[in-house]
């Protein structure tokens, strides 16, 4: 059946008037704040302590936004004879929100955790150069980053979880093992040290 001529002007006004009935809503903002899904895309916070310097985030932005550098410390060996290390140091990491499209390539190729998204979103500058914001500022947006969901507890229980937890009982077991084993020879020692009640006491020196 063909459409009736017409109709789809008919349906846009039909729109425009429950649109035009409907009360209208104003978001009080700033002085209510909007509550903002728990995945929103503010900015991006750097936990520097897992960061290894590995630049993949830098490598793999699109918009070649973000800003590393490092520089290489010695390590000393842990047991004598043994070989040095060296270590890459975070000396800055700063990103370019006016670069940035907020793509999050950068938080998924992360292999240690270092990068998060942080719903924080008011950061506005009246300066474009304003926008490039250094690793101090960036770890004080790592606290605004909303905690993980909480696991379906039908789940599967992760590998990492498992793996951690069975070494843990491993070393419980093992603890408990050695344990165990001081005890009984602890107490085999006190016995043999105690003196025997069938075994008759030498006569005194001065008796013939």
């Amino acid at each position: 059946m063909p459409p009736i001529p017409g109709s789809g002007l008919a349906k846009g006004l039909a729109v425009t008037l429950r649109t035009m009935t409907k009360r209208s809503h104003t978001a009080q903002y700033p002085d209510v704040q909007p509550e903002l899904p728990p995945r929103s895309r503010g900015v991006i916070g750097l936990f520097e302590e897992n960061c290894t310097v590995c630049m993949l985030c830098a490598r793999e932005c699109p918009d070649w936004c973000i800003y590393i550098d490092s520089h290489k410390e010695t390590v000393p060996a842990p047991a004598p004879g043994g070989r040095e290390r060296s270590r890459n140091v975070l000396d800055r990491f700063a990103i370019d929100f006016a670069l940035c499209m907020y793509c999050g390539i950068c938080i998924e190729v992360c292999p240690f955790d270092a990068l998060f998204w942080s719903p924080e979103f008011e950061y506005a500058e009246t300066d474009i150069r304003e926008l490039t914001h250094e690793r101090d500022k960036l770890r004080e947006w790592m606290w605004t980053v909303p905690a993980p969901p909480a696991l379906d507890p039908a789940a599967e229980e992760p590998k990492e979880v498992a793996a951690a937890r069975k070494a843990v009982e491993k070393a419980e077991v093992a603890a408990a093992a050695a344990a165990a084993a001081a005890a009984a020879a602890a107490a085999a020692a006190a016995a043999e040290a105690e003196p025997n009640p069938d075994t008759p006491a030498p006569a005194p020196e001065g008796d013939a």
